[in-house]
């Protein structure tokens, strides 16, 4: 266990608490899951399906967009107790759309459940709610579900883990059958048969392993345990010795589960209440207490110096606001306390702007339901009210001038245009678009400055959908939407000098400057938009007009020249220059910088960039023909086509501008039975036929910026 700082002494709330967030590929029953969590830990008291066809519908899918559709939109919060352990879970999208929902979870989150579907094993979205995991180093336990269903098999779902996500995963499970004649598990810790009997799976009878599985439980047991010893001497002497005890594989495993070397896997049917008890158990047992973990934050006035913050409820407060939403009563904020103690009545200070505030009112979340509280602690996750402030914002009680890290913020790749059908709308369309860019940092917008049109991006086709309805649900809203617009990027392919001299006489003082110097490309895996090197010597150009010149650069980054859009890519070096004592100025500099900018970048092969998406369809393989066909007239590159159990999995790059009505298409060519997801990929050049279209567009309806 490692605790950040050496005399901290935690107390057993903290030990006994568990931060947990359950993420997955879309559909493989990360909110059934959840549904049976809070069934068997008593906080619901009778179990819903999600897609509402009882009319009640989950208990975490609380929006009434989310029971229509079955899927989560946003992540939603929750709290139980399991065997004297409080247990805060956050239940997150699958769908990459929503992608910035699990970002923000798992930033305040110690721990993960990872779900898979027992037979679509790790799909595309698997490998970026893994990749997510990872950024922020959060241990997590797998559990392979629906193995209720044909063509479950959990052992091949454990070679996916291991192959396509590289996690050292082992099962600390097995099934004792599969499909229909699922009945329970064999924990391989204890070597006992588990049945889940009764209503709801609710009775939990263990009994001897059933001979047919002795040898297979012993197979993977010695899995396990050779597995576990490498995190254990303890346990590696007790194997040498004869029979380790339940307590030493235990921690062998928690030790690997924390420092992010071992992946413990359950399986069950959360839908037919199978194995959610044990994996209950599973994160008691090996996941992280906030303990565990060590958070750090940033000196505000030192950024580089890392301050680490130890769970300490008698420490300095600091807290991170995770996620904003509009309730009834004013903004909720999501709030993780890292160190110290909130309590009603006390006064807060935003770090990003040094606003100070009063708590008034804090409360613990239960989906949309909230519990008042008085105070709580480090470790804790709670909610405040009437507090104005932005996603990834860190409080403090004042005693700590300290900023924690924000989340990481995909960039959208889809924009629309939309205006009010009825102008009295207008008022309502500002207050919504107000409210939803400062919930959700993906969904962005900006009115267009030639044309005036009002324009909404995001990270797909699905997002925008969703917030289009819910503008017309919540703020009475009709909007009328123009055709999909892709993110386009300009970048260069070829390095080429600029000199530039910026001279105007007007009479009275006038403006000179000169710039000199080359453009290059930086190439498009670096993910770096721009760099400025000055390599000006002997004060060609006076160090206060450096910044001037830099500027001017900027200022041409957010409009490319070719179609209109960003330019990404490019590294500027200055070399060489001159400057007038009298007429040279900031504004100067910052003109010959511009018009420097656009000699160098007409001349260094300008090119076209668009956003590449990776796609993944699953469907019958009887339709596997139509499948790659619908991919191929849309510019795909096939990368992978996997054939099992009647089902084929297709893996793409498929430009985004060709993705638009796709789920249409693939639906009607596999009469419905086929689905796809998608998520960014990278940039790519386009091909020179698109580019030319692009460009015809584009010309008649550009100014001369000049």
């Amino acid at each position: 266990m490692s605790t950040a700082v050496a005399d901290f002494k935690p107390t057993e709330k903290l030990l006994k608490t568990r931060n947990i967030g359950i993420s997955a590929h879309i559909d493989s029953g990360k909110t059934t899951l959840t549904e049976r969590i809070l069934f068997y830990t008593n906080r619901i008291h009778a179990i819903h399906e999600v897609r509402g066809k009882d009319g009640v519908g989950a208990k975490m899918d609380s929006m009434e967009l989310e029971r229509e559709r079955g899927i989560t939109i946003q992540s939603a919060a929750t709290y139980c107790q399991w065997k004297g352990h409080t247990i805060n879970i956050i239940d997150t999208p699958g769908h990459v759309d929503f992608t910035v929902e699990v970002e923000r979870s798992l930033r305040v989150l110690d721990s993960a459940i990872l779900v898979l579907c027992g037979v679509s094993g790790v799909q595309s979205q698997s490998i970026t709610v893994d990749r997510q995991m990872r950024r922020y180093n959060v241990p997590r336990v797998a559990f392979i579900n629906k193995l209720d269903r044909t063509g479950a098999n959990p052992f091949r779902v454990i070679d996916q883990l291991r192959e396509k996500l590289k996690h050292n995963a082992v099962p600390v499970q097995i099934p004792i059958g599969l499909e229909g004649d699922l009945v329970g598990i064999v924990d391989l810790v204890t070597m006992k048969a588990v049945y889940f009997e009764g209503k709801d799976g609710m009775e939990i009878t263990e009994k001897e392993i059933p001979a047919e599985l002795q040898e297979l439980a012993q197979k993977k047991r010695e899995e396990l345990l050779d597995a576990a010893s490498m995190f254990s001497d303890e346990l590696t002497e007790a194997m040498l010795e004869g029979e380790p005890t339940v307590e030493q594989i235990k921690t062998a495993i928690r030790n690997g589960a924390i420092s992010l070397k071992l992946t413990p896997v359950f399986m069950g049917s959360a839908f037919k209440n199978k194995g959610v008890q044990k994996l209950l158990d599973g994160v008691l047992d090996y996941l992280a207490s906030p303990v565990d973990v060590v958070n750090s934050a940033l000196d505000v006035k030192n950024e580089s110096e890392k301050v680490v913050l130890p769970s300490d409820k008698d420490k300095p407060l600091v807290c991170l606001a995770f996620k904003l939403e509009d309730g009834r009563y004013g903004q909720l904020t999501y709030v993780r306390v890292y160190q110290g103690k909130i309590q009603k009545g006390m006064t807060i200070y935003n770090m990003s702007n040094n606003k100070k505030h009063n708590v008034g009112r804090l409360c613990r979340m239960h989906s949309d339901e909230m519990e008042d509280i008085d105070y709580a602690e480090a470790g804790d996750i709670i909610a405040l009210f009437g507090i104005d402030c932005a996603s990834g914002d860190t409080f403090t009680d004042g005693k700590m001038n300290v900023s924690m890290e924000s989340m990481f913020v995909p960039a959208p790749v889809i924009s629309l245009t939309i205006e009010a059908k009825e102008s009295k709308h207008l008022n309502n369309l500002a207050k919504a678009l107000n409210r939803f860019t400062k919930e959700d940092p993906t969904f962005q917008t900006h009115v267009d400055q030639e044309s005036g049109q009002t324009i909404i991006k995001g990270m797909g086709e699905l997002h925008l959908e969703v917030y289009i309805e819910r503008m017309k649900r919540e703020y009475g809203v009709e909007l009328i939407t123009g055709a999909p617009q892709v993110a386009y990027r300009e970048t260069i392919t070829s390095r080429a000098d600029f000199d530039y001299t910026h001279k105007k006489q007007t009479g009275g003082q006038g403006q000179f400057g000169r710039v000199a110097g080359f453009i290059e490309p930086i190439p498009l895996e670096e993910d770096k938009n721009y760099e400025f090197v000055n390599s000006v010597v002997g004060g060609a150009i006076p160090r206060e007009f450096i910044s001037s010149v830099d500027k001017g650069f900027r200022s041409c980054l957010d409009r490319g020249s070719m179609i209109g859009f960003p330019i990404i890519g490019v590294k500027l070096t200055i070399n060489d220059g001159s400057y007038h004592d009298v007429d040279s100025s900031d504004m100067a500099f910052q003109i010959a910088g511009r018009y420097a900018f656009r000699q160098g970048f007409s001349k260094a092969n300008p090119q076209i960039l668009e956003p590449i998406m990776r796609v993944e369809v699953d469907g019958p393989a009887e339709f596997q023909g139509p499948i790659l066909a619908s991919l191929n007239q849309r510019r795909g590159m096939i990368l992978n086509t996997t054939e099992q159990d009647g089902y084929c999995k297709v893996e793409a790059e498929v430009p985004l501008s060709d993705m638009f009505g796709y789920s249409t298409v693939i639906r009607s060519s596999t009469q419905g039975k086929a689905e796809f997801s998608m998520e960014f990929s990278r940039y790519a050049p386009v091909p020179r036929n698109v580019a030319e279209e692009l460009q015809k567009k584009y010309k008649p309806n550009s100014k001369d910026e000049d």
